[in-house]
């Protein structure tokens, strides 16, 4: 009996390190058939691309928590439309870019972003979008360099509170059994909850095919839960009180059904900077890159209508 229970706990302890040693490492033939291009940044190599006329006003896309830049693929073409040249790229521990150690916190992501920036000739004049999780990382780039853009737009953004579950809360707030449970379940819980998203037509094919596809690659779940405890706890109305007062002008668009970001955070943004421009879209789920491409384009170009 006892020799039983040590091997079964030998098998707990190693679970999760098996569990991540069996994912697709992200190398070199991984990377084969990725389109776009890659830059070695002083931080770690990156996966970027640019979209649309060379010689249009620069779009920056900041994407969120777990789809990497191919989240924007339904509002690039919009954007190519309106005359943007788009430049979408894959945070750290997502997509085709490095898995870079350290805490997600904003001045790991803002470091990335910074480095691409000035590695692409980037030096002002963007447009930055950023959904959800790069909601948090647009507004604090903005608040640190608000010189560097003409307006900032948010997607469903974090930083003005979330609806966690009570499985995410005792994840991120667990030391060493959330992460175990992360490294040998997250996949499981992530492909369950894609299930049901699935139901929700898409304008991007294949997307929930791809997500699915990326929970079985080495670092993702890692990255996944160092954001959720470094980042998405963060609340971020002193990077908005900065953004209001240095007069960066901000549009934010919120999904009615969201399950993740509280419509609350309407009410809290206008609080904080009275001149931002809200728009809620029906009925419309956290998603809305993929499944409301369409109503997202229109309210953009509303907002740049009035700026």
């Amino acid at each position: 009996m006892g020799w039983f229970l040590l091997i079964l706990l030998i098998i707990l302890i190693a679970a999760p390190f098996i569990a991540e040693h069996r994912r697709q490492p992200m190398d070199d033939a991984a990377r084969k058939g990725a389109s776009g291009k890659f830059t070695n940044l002083p931080s770690g190599l990156t996966h970027y691309q640019w979209h649309g006329p060379q010689n249009g006003p620069t779009a920056v896309c900041v994407h969120g928590l777990a789809t990497p830049g191919y989240v924007w693929d339904a509002l690039v073409t919009g954007l190519n439309h309106m005359g943007y040249r788009v430049l979408t790229y894959d945070l750290y521990g997502r997509g085709y870019s490095d898995r870079v150690a350290g805490p997600q916190d904003a001045e790991f992501f803002m470091r990335q972003l910074e480095e691409l920036l000035e590695d692409q000739g980037v030096d002002g004049g963007i447009m930055m979008l950023g959904y959800s999780m790069g909601g948090a990382i647009a507004t604090c780039y903005g608040a640190k360099h608000p010189e560097m853009l003409e307006r900032l737009i948010l997607l469903a953004p974090a930083g003005l509170g979330v609806k966690p579950g009570k499985l995410y809360l005792f994840i991120t707030k667990t030391p060493i059994i959330g992460d175990w449970i992360m490294l040998v379940l997250g996949g499981w819980f992530l492909r369950k909850g894609l299930k049901v998203d699935a139901n929700t037509p898409s304008e991007i094919p294949d997307i929930y095919a791809m997500q699915k596809a990326d929970t079985y690659v080495r670092g993702f779940l890692p990255a996944i839960l160092s954001s959720q405890r470094n980042l998405l706890t963060d609340d971020l109305v002193r990077e908005h009180k900065m953004l209001a007062k240095a007069s960066v002008p901000v549009a934010a668009i919120w999904g009615e059904a969201d399950a993740a970001i509280p419509l609350s955070g309407l009410g809290k943004l206008t609080e904080i900077n009275h001149k931002a421009r809200q728009t809620m879209i029906p009925d419309a789920p956290h998603s809305l890159p993929y499944t409301y491409p369409k109503e997202v384009i229109k309210a953009i170009q509303e907002f740049l209508r009035e700026v």
